[in-house]
């Protein structure tokens, strides 16, 4: 399976966007904060991130940009070089059979330069439940599905392949915790298993979201990923710690 076919499956996704124009059914948060890293990449850097969800009776839509970009000097040639360069991107649809049980079709796409891959990308279908609702901001969502990876190394593996590609099983878990009416804990979990090499790339985000005057607020989160099989000289371990202002709308 070419990456071009996972492209064509993922735009498949964007089609429910068509229906409904009221801006009423969109919400969306644009972030952007220090970020502090550990694993393949040491230095502070900026982030950015938008964020949209597009919400029908039928249809939710969800939309995750983000980048990373820093640049330090080099300790012996005294020349700035580029210290962190990321790009990810996550595309989701949901159908709602009812209530709190949807379908969800997502595509996915991570550019890191210090990861060891040229590029990531998974397209992954399944079923999802919202198992327990208090209210708007408060709920816990649970998914499985399976899919496909299709991965670009920079360099050749053990095997002589620049590339990986296999079929994958994909768990995930979102929990939102309204903590008070101006702060918000969130936990995002996800992991993705390899059918056929078991690579398993595992991911996490807690934060907490306080909300400072208007549509203004500030965030806290850390963010891990775990990459079982990770390419030849890059850790199998990134964290991330960010303090972010987001603006809502």
């Amino acid at each position: 399976m070419s990456f071009k076919k996972t492209v064509a499956i993922i735009s498949i996704a964007v089609a429910p966007l068509a229906h409904g124009q009221d801006a009423k059914n969109w919400e969306g948060e644009a972030e952007l904060g220090v970020l502090i890293t550990s694993g393949n990449t040491e230095e502070t850097n900026v982030n950015g991130s938008l964020g949209v969800v597009h919400e029908v009776v039928d249809w939710r839509n969800i939309l995750d940009l983000s980048s990373t970009y820093s640049e330090g000097e080099d300790d012996t040639t005294g020349q700035d070089q580029t210290t962190a360069e990321k790009y990810k991107a996550a595309l989701e649809t949901n159908y709602k059979f009812d209530e709190s049980q949807y379908w969800f079709l997502r595509g996915t796409y991570e550019k890191d330069r210090f990861s060891g891959y040229d590029f990531e990308s998974t397209a992954t279908t399944g079923y999802g439940n919202r198992v327990w609702q208090r209210d708007k901001r408060s709920f816990l969502d649970l998914s499985a599905g399976a899919g496909y990876r299709y991965n670009k190394l920079e360099e050749l593996n053990d095997k002589g392949e620049d590339v990986e590609k296999e079929a994958i099983a994909r768990l995930a878990a979102q929990f939102n915790y309204a903590l008070s009416e101006n702060a918000l804990f969130r936990q995002k979990l996800s992991t993705e298993i390899g059918l056929d090499e078991n690579n398993v790339i595992s991911q996490s985000e807690t934060a907490i979201k306080t909300n400072l005057v208007g549509n203004l607020s500030m965030k806290a989160a850390y963010r891990v990923k775990h990459v079982s099989d990770a390419p030849a000289g890059a850790d199998s371990t990134d964290t991330e710690t960010a303090i972010t202002l987001l603006y809502g709308f």
